[in-house]
């Protein structure tokens, strides 16, 4: 168990300092206090002397913006996205890695590693997450001004999204050999520390069995909207009592757990997101490609589209036109589609993107904040590994807050319901484009029965 003293100790060293304050510039700060959370947002570094400060005052770990802000001394969780876009001046794209499994972790970080120099990236940059996962980085210098005639410091966070799913699809094939390999081709090692089934792991494509790694491995951006968090370099894992230490992305599987204790790191010259590593417009074929997948190719507009359709337009999906009354009451959960029900049971993977589905969905389903709070606090504790109570509290607040309700992400969604495994379509599934429409259209049929049952 780290205690107090062994923070202090560590924190006091100057460079380790100076390196956290580097990373501090341009961004949102946030401190952490043990079990006790975090303190107020937004907060800032200004000097070395800052970080021993606040872990005199019971710091244990400290956090920094992927957005970079203009002032990020007037962010404000009440601020549209409007106002969030004019105050930002950038962002950087950090993709996070996360398995139970270290070494798959490990794998999977020196592939991305590889997809991103293959697309002419030169400043990638990794660390060490500070327990089982990696951080990969491309600072935002590398990308260009504008995508699609937009300015790239407002694609946020759908561009981070896109490149992420676009990364995974890129290395997916690859990262299962990958992880076959490692276990010297017996399925058996994989099962038996992903502690998945053999049927829950394999796929079937055209009668050729596949190893699927999407139930145990993640890879995803750390943001499910803006103001997230992620660890900064050479600060402190709570949890594992290790360092989050950047690494030399040509040398990732050789990189040991054991490198990362405290009283071993010193720092390098390797940082992780250097801005002075990167060439102007080096990863913009990257952002345009991660846009036209799948034939994408107005993809932003398409973003936009889908937070501004109302659920109770269905024309276009060969549904009456007819308008019905707005919602009076919260739809029940028997009316809701089959993926947002499986969500409901439980997951053990990808739970921040299902939280993001479900504050959504339920508020587009007529639930009061309270009924959310309080069946998000439900549906968590039946998650194999629960989602920390004061990550709930925070987005739970940060949806509370903000002005503009948004739809939860459409049916075809590749990053959602087919990445988690919970998409099993029913015959009124095909018709709908949201889970949404679902359950308005299903909360509508209810109203109908009611009323012919009246007449009779």
């Amino acid at each position: 168990m780290t205690t107090l003293g062994d923070y202090i100790l560590y924190y006091k060293q100057e460079d380790i300092a100076k390196e956290i304050l580097a990373c501090a510039e341009g961004r949102e700060v946030a401190v952490k206090y043990g079990d006790k959370g975090f303190g107020k947002r937004p907060d800032m570094l200004r000097y070395p002397r800052d970080v021993l400060e606040f872990v005199l005052q019971g710091a244990t770990s400290f956090h920094c913006s992927e957005e970079r802000w203009k002032n990020s001394l007037m962010l404000d969780t009440g601020m549209s996205r409007q106002e969030l876009d004019r105050l930002r001046s950038g962002w950087d794209l950090v993709i996070d890695i996360d398995c139970r499994v270290f070494e798959y972790s490990r794998i999977a970080a020196y592939l991305i590693v590889n997809a991103l120099k293959s697309k002419g990236i030169g400043a990638v940059s990794v660390k060490f997450s500070g327990n089982k996962g990696f951080h990969i980085g491309v600072p935002f210098e590398s990308f260009p001004d504008r995508v699609h005639g937009k300015p790239t410091a407002s694609l946020f966070p759908d561009g981070a999204r896109r490149i992420a799913l676009y990364l995974k699809n890129m290395i997916e094939k690859r990262l299962a050999e990958g992880i076959l390999a490692f276990e010297n081709g017996k399925l058996e090692g994989v099962i038996e520390k992903t502690g998945r089934t053999r049927d829950e792991i394999i796929l079937d494509v055209n009668g050729r069995l596949e190893l699927d790694v999407s139930p145990f491995l993640e890879i995803d951006t750390l943001l499910i909207s803006s103001r997230h968090m992620f660890r900064m370099p050479y600060s402190f894992n709570e949890k594992a009592g290790l360092i989050s230490l950047p690494l030399d992305p040509g040398r990732v599987l050789e990189f040991e757990k054991a490198m990362a204790h405290p009283r071993l790191v010193k720092p390098s010259k390797l940082r992780f997101l250097d801005p002075s590593l990167a060439r102007p417009g080096e990863a913009a074929q990257l952002l345009i490609q991660a846009f036209d997948l799948a034939g994408e190719k107005k993809a932003l507009s398409r973003l936009e589209e889908d937070a501004k359709t109302s659920v109770y337009s269905y024309s276009k999906r060969g549904m009456a036109e007819d308008s019905f009354e707005e919602l009076t009451s919260a739809i029940p959960e028997e009316l809701f589609p089959p993926c947002i029900r499986n969500i409901l049971q439980g997951l053990e993977d990808g739970r921040k993107r299902a939280l993001f589905i479900l504050t959504n969905f339920l508020s587009k389903a007529g639930w009061s904040n309270e009924a959310i709070k309080e069946r998000i606090k439900k549906w968590n504790e039946q998650n194999k590994e629960p989602l920390r109570e004061n990550y709930i509290t925070a987005q739970l607040r940060y949806h509370k807050q903000t002005k503009k309700s948004i739809l939860p992400p459409n049916c075809d969604n590749q990053g959602y319901y087919i990445d988690l495994r919970v998409c099993k379509p029913d015959s009124l599934c095909k018709r709908i484009k949201n889970p949404v429409n679902y359950a308005v259209v299903k909360w509508r049929g209810e109203g109908k029965k009611a009323k012919q049952q009246k007449k009779k």
